[in-house]
């Protein structure tokens, strides 16, 4: 399986260039709500939140536009499908689901990509095979 994650023992300074990539990528803004990794403040450290690929959001997708993908084990949301309910963003443990802001709009959420991973100065984010 394929995902995002975070180094153990290291240390994030909360510059947001992950959030900032990723926003940019797929919404062509720097918005932190249209971001699929975020920061969040844990025993007083700043922590990036990530997807773990857990497939809580696949469960609850009524419309079934959130699959698992066989070959690398990333949950992905088909567009085409997605009627925009939310309810995926809902179940999220961590939160980074960015859920549609307008009515009939996608969901969106990591695919594993990498782009977050490039764009951290401190090099704590990897793309790892489970």
């Amino acid at each position: 399986m394929k995902k995002l994650t975070v180094k153990k023992g290291s240390t994030c300074m909360a510059c947001l260039q992950c959030v900032q990539a990723c926003s940019e990528a797929f919404y062509k803004e720097f918005d932190v709500t249209k971001s699929c990794i975020q920061i969040v403040e844990k025993n007083g450290e700043p922590k990036p939140n990530v997807c773990i690929q857990c497939g809580k959001c696949a469960k609850v997708c009524e419309a079934g536009a959130i699959t698992q993908n066989p070959k690398t084990g990333v949950y992905m949301i088909n567009k085409k499908l997605c009627t925009g309910c939310g309810k995926c963003a809902e179940v999220c443990p961590f939160q980074v689901i960015v859920a549609p802001a307008t009515t009939g709009a996608n969901a969106s959420k990591c695919i594993a990509c990498g782009i977050c991973v490039k764009a951290c100065p401190m090099e704590i984010l990897e793309i790892v095979e489970k």
